[in-house]
Parts: C-alpha cells; structure tokens; sequence
C-alpha cells in the first residue's frame, strides 16, 4: 500500500513539473482597417490593412507607456504577439504605429487588452479593430467635408443648448372633411403558383454543404476539386511567414497532406484540408480567411494549440454537422 501511495504522489510532482513548465506564455491578437472615410466605423469603403506596424506598450515603474514590442499585420490584416513569461498585460494597450501602413499618416486611439482565456497562466488576450486614416476623407465618401480641416472622426466636446423661451401655441382651426369616391382600381391578375411537380434546378456544387476528408483530396479522380490552389502550390504561399519558418519554402500541399506522426505535420494536414474544403463549399465551417487566421495562430503558440487546431480542422473535414463529401468522378 505504502508502495502505491509513493507511485502516486510521484506521478504527481510530475503533473505538476510540467504543469510549472508550460506556464506563463501570453498571446495578443487583433485586427487592423483603414478607415477611408475617417468616420471611426467600418462601413462599405474600409478595409483590412496588410503591412501594418502595431506596438503593444505597457506602463514602467514610473507610469510611462514603453513599447515592449511591435509586430507587422498580415494579409488578412490581423497580428498576433506572443510574449514568454509570467506576463500580465491587462493595463497594456495596442496602436497602430502612425506613418507605417499605405493608408495614411493618421493613427486611430490606442485600444486596451482584454483578457478573454487563461489558463495555467497561459493567458489570451484581444483587442478591439485598431484603425489607420488618410490625412482627409476620400472623396466618394458621403459628408466627406463635415470632418473640418483637421479630419478627426471624433465629435466635438458635447455642449448644453441655453435655455430657450417657452412659446405658447394655439391648435389650428378644425379643416372639414371631405370625403371622395375611392377610384377604381384595374383588377389585376397573376399567374398562378408552380405546380409542385416542377423541380428546381439543383444549387451549383459550390453553393452546396460538401465537408471531404484528406484521403478523398489525394485520389487522383479528384483533382479537378482544386480550385484557386494547386497540389505544386508551396505552403509557404498558402500560409504564410509562421508556416515558411515551420515547414520550409519548398514544400507544397500535396506533400503536406501526408503529414501524420507528428503535431506540427498532422496540423499541416488537416490545415491544409480544410483550406481546399473551404474553396470548395461557401457552406464549409471555416471561410479561407478563417482557415489561414486559425493556422497562423497556432504555429505562432504552443505545441498543445497545434494539437487542438488540428482536431478542430479534422471534425470539419470529416463532415461536422449534416455536411458530406459531394465529390464526383472528374470527367
């Protein structure tokens, strides 16, 4: 008995070791936009900003704002900062650095970290769209000369009206009624409802839920599937810096979806997957965006959300909810 008691209590100073081992790691993740109109919103004109600088600055002993580090958006205009350490981020803020981004000159506020996931100190933080602006609105926006000549989307200080003198009014006279005949109004016939034995044309394969594991990617009867991608196409190229750094700039995503025996290939696998899904069916799980934002995320943190980016990519791709391969020999 005392023999088992000491197995236990080992395997335990264990659990914690590695527990103590994976801790203190922090991520910070967002999104920049130009805001063309200088309104302060995201409107029909805006749009994501690749290439911009974003600075995560936190407050020193002698509560001066330090910039601790800066991080260049992506394509899709999002960023994403890993800090190692027991870190807490929570009176940091995140801006866009002014004159870095092909918008503008003009650097929207700083936004504030918000915490949303933490667990074993392995902390998740997000911020609000952060937004660059020309020097002056664009000139297809609506109301573009209202901002002045300084341009700023904030309103002006809210000022009280004074007092205005109370004016007495009188109801008009009652105006008689006067009634007329309604005017004749032509009948109008429509035709009648289709008759329930006439079938619609079936919604084009890209319109429809469709969900196909990799195996169904590697058969060679298949291959008219790939759309925008090729199997030559490099991962480097689909992903992004993050998976250059991982994989190398050489391989493509036929190689990549034989990757299995280890996380960061099984990742690549199921990423990639999900990435030729996603061109296949507008009603796939993930959009593209989402599938490289969620595969960028995850190079960029711990080996453990590698793992469970991967099985989240892999129940899509085997048809999570009703959808199902609707792959048919290519002609």
């Amino acid at each position: 008995m005392d023999s088992m008691l000491k197995l236990q209590l080992a395997a335990f100073v264990l659990l914690v070791c590695a527990v103590q081992k994976a801790r203190g790691d922090a991520m910070v993740t967002g999104g920049v936009i130009c805001d063309q109109c200088k309104d302060g919103e995201m409107t029909l004109f805006d749009y994501p900003l690749f290439g911009a600088k974003v600075a995560v600055a936190c407050p020193g002993s002698d509560g001066q704002m330090t910039v601790w580090k800066e991080v260049t958006t992506n394509w899709f205009g999002n960023y994403a900062v890993r800090f190692s350490g027991s870190q807490d981020l929570r009176n940091c803020i995140a801006q866009v650095v002014p004159g870095s981004s092909g918008c503008g000159a003009v650097a929207g506020p700083a936004q504030s970290l918000d915490l949303f996931f933490s667990l074993f100190n392995m902390d998740m933080y997000r911020v609000d769209s952060l937004i660059s602006q020309p020097s002056q609105p664009m000139g297809f926006c609506q109301n573009s000369g209202s901002h002045g000549s300084s341009g700023s989307p904030f309103p002006p200080a809210f000022q009280v009206p004074p007092p205005s003198t109370p004016t007495v009014t009188f109801p008009p006279p009652p105006t008689p009624v006067v009634t007329f005949p309604p005017p004749s109004t032509p009948a109008v016939t429509f035709p009648p409802p289709p008759s329930p034995s006439v079938k619609l044309p079936p919604l084009p394969p890209f319109f429809q839920a469709s969900a196909c594991p990799y195996q169904n990617w590697l058969m060679p009867e298949y291959k008219c599937y790939w759309r925008i991608v090729v199997p030559e196409t490099k991962v480097a190229l689909a992903f992004g810096l993050p998976a250059a750094e991982r994989y190398g700039t050489e391989m493509t995503l036929w190689e990549g979806l034989y990757g299995k025996g280890d996380v960061y290939r099984t990742l690549l696998r199921e990423a990639t997957t999900a990435l030729l899904n996603s061109f296949n069916s507008i009603q796939f799980k993930y959009s593209p965006p989402s599938v490289k934002y969620h595969m960028i995320s995850a190079l960029m943190g711990s080996s453990q959300d590698a793992l469970l980016t991967a099985l989240r990519f892999r129940r899509a791709n085997y048809g999570a909810g009703d959808a199902r391969c609707n792959f048919t020999t290519c002609k």
